[in-house]
């Protein structure tokens, strides 16, 4: 629901401007959470904790806040722009997830959910203090429609193949969030090393993200997205290799919380660098729906293979095989601009 609700989310922002997309995703997030404290059955637990918060996620996700951001800087400035405000994503999972659990032993599940479903409603002043030019500033003026862009996206090259790329960046994420805790369990360590492994990647994910927008102001941000997903799976052959340490986990958490998010800046970028900014949200919106398909995929192929096999390796070599088929289809991107943006500008 947040990967299908993004691209629709992403169309209303570019047609109306961010702030009362985000405003209303602000109240639908927390009517989400707040149903998810309530629910007295299994059918409104799904309804409320996912097709409800799903979408509220995608109507305040970082698609729509990164387009709003890229439409207020200079060209030259865009990718670090991009990178920061992956950060800001980050620094707010490092910070809210204490806080949670702090809340939940203090309070209870309860009050902390109501708490929660409270804090996202904080959105609600701040998307009305953004800019909201739809069409953004010191952009050519231009007829295209959102149709005409989809189909101009959809038929061009780069723009597939970053899709897919993109799609193998979900399966990683998705796979290592929700099982590396069971994972680290399996191999004889206790929980708390798999809980302060995931907050190490938050912690990381910081660094990785300015790193990544300050890379893409200087080389091919084709060329950075293909060095993250060859070092993603570099990472993974070393911790298949490796003794299984907490020394290990830790360094592997480090490592990937380095790779975790820094490809969004690049991806976002590549969109923005190549199409405009016009229509940056909805097209950036179809990358990430298959962002959420990779992730979807890698958690539920996670549980099957577990399942049947009673271990985690088969899917740690298909992520191996998948970041070198991400890294691959990157290369080949041309970034530069459309003709018609060459033209106008």
């Amino acid at each position: 629901m947040w990967g299908v609700g993004a691209v629709l989310a992403s169309a209303l922002a570019d047609r109306f401007g961010p702030s009362r997309v985000l405003a209303f995703g602000a109240i639908l997030y927390g009517f989400g959470v707040w149903g998810m404290a309530v629910s007295d059955s299994t059918l409104m637990f799904h309804l409320t904790a996912g097709v409800v918060t799903g979408l509220g996620i995608a109507f305040t996700g970082i698609g729509i806040t990164l387009a709003a951001i890229a439409r207020v800087v200079s060209p030259h400035r865009r990718s670090l722009a991009l990178g920061v405000g992956t950060a800001a994503s980050s620094l707010g999972q490092v910070l809210f997830l204490p806080l949670a659990q702090s809340a939940i032993d203090s309070i209870g599940w309860f009050q902390a959910l109501l708490v929660l479903a409270g804090a996202t409603l904080v959105i609600l002043p701040l998307a009305f203090m953004l800019p909201n030019d739809a069409s953004g500033r010191a952009m050519a003026a231009s007829d295209q429609t959102i149709g005409d862009a989809m189909r101009e996206a959809l038929g061009h090259r780069g723009f597939l193949l970053l899709t897919a790329g993109f799609f193998v960046c979900g399966f990683h994420l998705a796979f290592i969030t929700v099982h590396f805790p069971a994972y680290v369990k399996d191999v004889g360590l206790s929980a708390n090393v798999g809980a302060l492994a995931l907050a190490l990647v938050g912690v990381f994910n910081i660094a990785g993200s300015m790193f990544a927008g300050i890379a893409g102001q200087r080389w091919a941000k084709r060329y950075g997205l293909s060095v993250i997903y060859v070092a993603r799976s570099l990472s993974i052959i070393c911790l298949l290799l490796a003794p299984k340490t907490e020394t290990t986990i830790l360094l592997f958490a480090a490592a990937m919380g380095l790779l975790w998010l820094s490809t969004v800046p690049l991806t976002s970028g590549i969109v923005a660098q190549i199409f405009g900014l016009r229509y940056m949200a909805t097209l950036y919106g179809v990358v990430f729906l298959s962002h959420q398909i990779g992730s979807f995929l890698g958690v539920w192929l996670g549980g099957v293979i577990y399942e049947r096999t009673h271990s985690y390796d088969g899917l740690w070599w298909l992520s191996i095989a998948l970041g070198f088929f991400a890294a691959g289809i990157n290369l080949p991107i041309n970034e530069r601009p459309l003709v018609r943006l060459a033209q106008a500008q």
